[in-house]
């Protein structure tokens, strides 16, 4: 099948697309790279009346440096690709995380043209970006009718392919803390073969410059479970003490014995014995 007809428009600024997507009355769609919204379109899953293509917006490409309140922070534009992650080209705050995560993102092809703020705004739960952004504490800047604002990571994802973000609102970008030397992670992602959506995610990022010891639970039905402090649960892991994450696991809405269960308790093991390694 093929899309149905649409309208398209490449506006060069953020007030032009704002304004090109109040216009159509929540027939209009934003388009990033196009790697889940043209398969929806030729499936004729999603048929919107005009497409806005961001890719023209220079503001919404590359990295920019602040320092705000002592903490140093990189901004990373919505159009940039999984690609340029992957590759290092961009301005890394996170000691190789980003890249790691980026690396194991579906297949080259779609990673060189998906990007991270499409991905944020079409917002599967399963996806790697929902996920990583949420446990590495990121903010996502959000352009919309009224102005600007901020949503925290952790916060993003409201319901299986619901973002905060409403119809007439386009991604700016991911703003990140730099993480200081001393900073580990890990991430481990279960899907049965490569290229395919997670089936679970765990993941842990350490950093006592930042006196940040945060963990994930994800690719559930809904948000992604953040644990704000994981010092004990990571400690129970890697003390060899899987039922540790029992409890977490249940707030996460995954009820004993179930696969669901079984699987995210195994990828959180395997995350704490990756971050263990990367000591």
């Amino acid at each position: 099948m093929k899309a149905a007809a649409f309208d398209y428009a490449r506006p060069a600024s953020g007030d032009e697309a704002v304004a090109l997507l109040a216009a159509g009355a929540g027939m209009a769609k934003a388009l990033g790279g196009g790697q889940s919204l043209g398969p929806m379109m030729n499936l004729r899953l999603a048929q919107p009346d005009s497409l806005v293509d961001l890719r023209a917006i220079a503001e919404l490409r590359g990295c920019r440096r602040d320092t705000a309140g002592g903490v140093e922070t990189v901004l990373i534009g919505a159009c940039t690709t999984h690609a340029d992650i992957e590759d290092g080209r961009f301005d890394d705050p996170s000691r190789g995380f980003l890249p790691r995560v980026a690396a194991g993102i579906a297949y080259r092809a779609v990673r060189n043209r998906g990007t991270v703020g499409g991905s944020l705004a079409h917002a599967d739960p399963a996806a790697d970006w929902v996920n990583a952004m949420a446990v590495a504490g990121a903010d996502i800047l959000v352009q919309g009718p009224a102005g600007r604002r901020t949503v925290a990571a952790a916060d993003w994802l409201q319901g299986a392919f619901t973002p905060a973000l409403a119809e007439d609102e386009i991604v700016l970008g991911v703003r990140l803390a730099q993480w200081s030397a001393a900073a580990r992670w890990s991430y481990y992602k279960f899907n049965r073969k490569t290229g395919e959506f997670a089936e679970a995610i765990a993941a842990f990022v350490v950093d006592p410059a930042l006196d940040l010891c945060r963990g994930l639970i994800g690719a559930l039905d809904g948000p992604p479970r953040v644990i704000a402090d994981a010092r004990g649960l990571l400690a129970a892991l890697q003390a060899g003490d899987p039922a540790a994450a029992d409890a977490e696991l249940a707030a996460a809405g995954l009820p004993p014995g179930s696969y669901e269960h079984h699987i995210h308790r195994a990828a959180l093991q395997r995350a704490a014995a990756q971050l263990k390694g990367n000591a």
